[in-house]
């Protein structure tokens, strides 16, 4: 697929970028190899120094950086604005903080000498990233991996190019040396040779299942560390003793931000019977109340979808799960505007036999579903290949920790909007992937954590009398 930037408001094709050559991956991989070399004899503290300038640069350049966002993806403008926001906190954390996770850690020992595990880089990473954040996923691999002293080579979505420019270039004006950041428009061929080199020594992806099972297969061939986060159906738990109005008030914002195309947006709603009907009274009057219209406009609240092709495919399975007996209770009706947007639905009635019981929807449709205790909830929550993230809803904090607790997923947030944090780890279980980004879980993720054991003379013996392993 060609990368371009086709405006979802408009349908504009505003730009179109030619794959990369082998002659420029190759000099990438020679670019970011030498430089791995270079930096593995460089103190973290000069790295912090330009990352903190990263920061300063996004910042600066926050509406500028926002509008090539929205015009390649279609998200709001203020949004966008959020994001490159929240790219410059994870910058900043990284390199506040990089200098003192990386520490060498102690251990206390039988063995004759000192012991500690130090913490040093691997070598180049390659990152695979969607388009749904274009800013922040690269962010979330490249801070990191930055301060750790691994150069990246980036492939973006094909129809996110305008951003991945963007942000090498944010990079370089901060004064990264090159080869810091490397973008490379890829097909998937040529991702998989890059995979292949030696130079690479990890993976980071951020995709679909079968994009993900694709990349590590790959990775396992080679024998690649890799990570990654491949989605999720999340649950929104609404239990018995919840306050509805605060609830909906929650979970409308939950669906809808970014026009529902979230990793972690709460997709599926499971609802104490009690408060049901009135969960879902309250959910279509949210639903309809919103503004679709131009994402730079202010008064804008529903964006555009991706793409035409996102919408396309986003229809055909509410229309699936329509024909396999699911209900409308709102919605579902087109949107008299030119941009690529899909009205906001609610979908009732869906049983184990259809197919969007498991399917990930990755826009602005609500399942919603009625249980009757919280050992319901829970089983219905965790009957899924998927467990990224989850929200649990209650009067009762501590009661909502417990249900919270069981749910089988890498991530649950209670009584408040799902968070992404630099000092939060983000990541999840099941087919939703493996591995963790952000916080020190995040940092340690393509580090060789090397045990050096140093003794003061020669001792050839393993310290509790026998002989040493040889």
């Amino acid at each position: 697929m060609a990368y371009q930037t086709v405006n979802p408001y408009t349908n504009e094709v505003v730009k179109t970028y030619d794959f990369a050559t082998k002659e420029e991956i190759q000099e990438s991989l020679a670019t970011t190899h030498s430089l791995y070399k270079e930096w593995r004899n460089q103190p973290i503290a000069d790295r912090a120094k330009i990352l903190h300038k990263v920061a300063d640069i996004f910042r600066q350049k926050e509406d500028e950086l926002a509008k090539i966002a929205t015009t390649d993806m279609g998200k709001l403008f203020k949004e966008s604005k959020g994001e490159v926001e929240l790219c410059a906190l994870i910058a900043d954390y990284f390199a506040d903080h990089g200098e003192e996770l990386l520490a060498p850690t102690p251990i206390t020992t039988r063995a004759t000498g000192a012991a500690e595990i130090e913490k040093q880089s691997t070598g180049v990473i390659m990152a695979v990233e969607p388009w749904n954040f274009p800013y922040y996923q690269i962010m979330r691999v490249f801070a990191p991996n930055f301060i750790v002293g691994n150069p990246m080579i980036l492939k973006h979505a094909s129809n996110t190019p305008g951003s991945a420019a963007a942000f090498q270039a944010a990079v370089e004006e901060a004064g990264a040396p090159k080869g810091s950041l490397i973008n490379l428009f890829l097909d998937y061929d040529q991702v998989g040779d890059i995979i292949s080199d030696p130079r690479v020594q990890g993976i980071a992806l951020t995709g679909s299942k079968r994009g993900g099972q694709s990349v590590a297969k790959a990775a396992g061939e080679s024998l690649k560390k890799n990570s990654m986060e491949l989605g999720g159906t999340d649950a929104f738990i609404v239990l018995s003793d919840a306050d509805v109005k605060k609830a909906v008030d929650l979970a409308w914002r939950a669906r809808l931000y970014n026009a529902g195309q979230v990793c972690t947006s709460s997709k599926r709603f499971i609802v104490a019977d009690n408060l049901y009907d009135d969960f879902l009274a309250q959910l279509k009057a949210k639903f309809a109340a919103v503004k679709p219209g131009d994402p730079m406009d202010p008064k804008t609240t529903l964006a555009p979808m991706n793409s035409k092709r996102a919408k396309d495919k986003l229809q055909a399975q509410v229309d699936q799960a329509v024909q396999a007996g699911a209900q409308v209770y709102y919605g579902n009706q087109p949107i008299d505007l030119p941009g690529q947007f899909l009205q906001p639905t609610i979908l009732t009635n869906i049983d184990q036999k259809n197919p969007a019981y498991y399917e990930e929807m990755f826009g602005p449709i609500a399942q919603v579903y009625k249980v009757h205790n919280d050992e319901e909830a829970i089983e219905l929550a965790n009957d899924s290949e998927l467990g990224l993230g989850g929200i649990v809803f209650s009067a009762d904090p501590k009661h909502g920790k417990e249900v919270a607790k069981q749910i089988e997923t890498g991530m649950v947030f209670v009584n408040t909007f799902l968070s992404s944090l630099p000092e939060l780890p983000f990541g999840g279980v099941k087919g939703s992937g493996y591995g963790r980004e952000l916080s020190s879980l995040g940092l340690m993720a393509f580090v060789n954590e090397k045990l050096i054991l140093t003794a003061q003379a020669p001792d050839y013996t393993n310290g509790a009398g026998g002989l040493a392993v040889m």
